[in-house]
């Protein structure tokens, strides 16, 4: 990792990539029914709730509840990479340096 992304945790991140959409692939059936619903194209989505977080996602301990079952795209996110860190320049607390927050 770099110096900019040595800090980088996803035990740390707030899950801020589970407010992404998340689109079901082929190959993501292990997914429970209760977390998916269809967009407006027809397709099959991972649902998210009034907050705009995935309904998958544990407030509490804001780690996936279906961790060993996630889609692909979850399974494919890369801590670190660009997208990654686009989505934490988001979240204002994530931006500041470690001692601040």
């Amino acid at each position: 990792m770099s110096p900019a992304t040595d800090t980088l945790s996803c035990s740390s991140c707030r899950a801020c990539c589970c407010q992404l959409e998340v689109m079901l692939m082929a190959g993501d059936d292990d997914v429970p029914p209760q977390f998916i619903e269809q967009d407006a194209w027809g397709g099959e989505v991972m649902l998210r709730l009034d907050d705009g977080w995935c309904a998958a996602l544990n407030r509490k301990t804001m780690m996936c509840s279906i961790y060993t079952v996630r889609p692909l795209i979850c399974r494919e996110y890369e801590l670190g990479d660009h997208d990654c860190l686009e989505q934490r320049k988001r979240i204002p607390i994530l931006s500041l340096p470690r001692e601040q927050a």
